[in-house]
């Protein structure tokens, strides 16, 4: 049974690794960045909900009556 050739297996690791750096590179570099980002205004919303203006009361399971 032959044995299987390995001495070629650096260099193509190297060079995959190596065109993958390059690809990442040139990927990131054609991405276009925000120039100078700022705060954003937190605007309210003017639309009033039902619970806004009352007392929402929650019951839990625990604190209702048996039945």
């Amino acid at each position: 049974m032959p044995q299987l050739d390995t001495s070629t297996w650096l260099m193509m690791i190297l060079s995959m690794v190596l065109t993958l750096f390059i690809l990442f590179q040139l990927k990131v570099s054609k991405h276009c960045y925000p120039e100078n980002p700022g705060p954003k205004s937190i605007k309210s919303s003017s639309g009033h909900t039902p619970w806004e203006n009352k007392w929402t009361k929650i019951y839990s399971p625990l604190s209702l009556p048996p039945q």
